[in-house]
């Protein structure tokens, strides 16, 4: 290559030499320069899953704490036989009811949705009384141990204006029995 910038005049030599910077910086443009930022992005990702990382580790650090807390919030609360859950149900809506003197205009069907530790039951109860007894009858409701609460609720005045309609979503929430639980109160049962 010297030999070859030897034999040339000093006006070539400027020129070849304009030309390879002007091929270098062309060549930066196109390739180099739209990566500067990749630094910064990898950085950011870097820093991001090592924040990742910090938190799964300390969730793994604490699953020993988190399986003693399920154990004890399984066995907290009453136990309901899954075959009276919805009996269980239906007896608690009716006795509060009567206790707080709304009259139950119809029920519908019962609906369940399982999740991987509660039962739920939805129930929708048409009720028809006055504001003291409807407020006394949710309250109950939702204060008694039975884990009855509202999901939806309409109120509306009924035609002679002198008491409430109201429709109401309640939901209740048993804990899902497991196959372990359910063969030691079987078997508890049967001694």
């Amino acid at each position: 290559m010297k030999k070859y910038f030897a034999q040339l005049r000093p006006l070539e030599r400027r020129l070849a030499v304009a030309v390879l910077v002007a091929l270098f910086l062309v060549l930066n443009y196109v390739f180099v320069w739209p990566h500067f930022s990749d630094w910064g992005r990898l950085q950011y990702r870097l820093a991001d899953a090592r924040h990742k990382l910090a938190l799964y580790r300390t969730t793994i650090a604490q699953a020993t704490n988190y399986e003693a807390q399920v154990k004890k919030m399984e066995g907290e609360g009453g136990m309901v036989a899954p075959e009276d859950q919805a009996i269980n149900f239906l007896r608690a809506i009716q006795s509060q009811s009567a206790r707080s003197g709304v009259g139950i205009v119809s029920m519908s069907r019962q609906m369940t949705r399982t999740n991987e530790f509660f039962v739920e039951l939805a129930q929708n109860v048409n009720v028809i009384g006055d504001d003291q007894q409807l407020v006394d009858f949710l309250y109950k409701l939702g204060s008694d141990a039975s884990m009855i609460r509202v999901r939806d609720l309409e109120l509306q005045p009924d035609p002679a204006h002198q008491r409430l309609n109201a429709s109401i979503r309640l939901i209740a929430s048993y804990q899902k029995v497991s196959v372990k639980a359910a063969v030691k109160n079987t078997t508890a049962k049967l001694k």
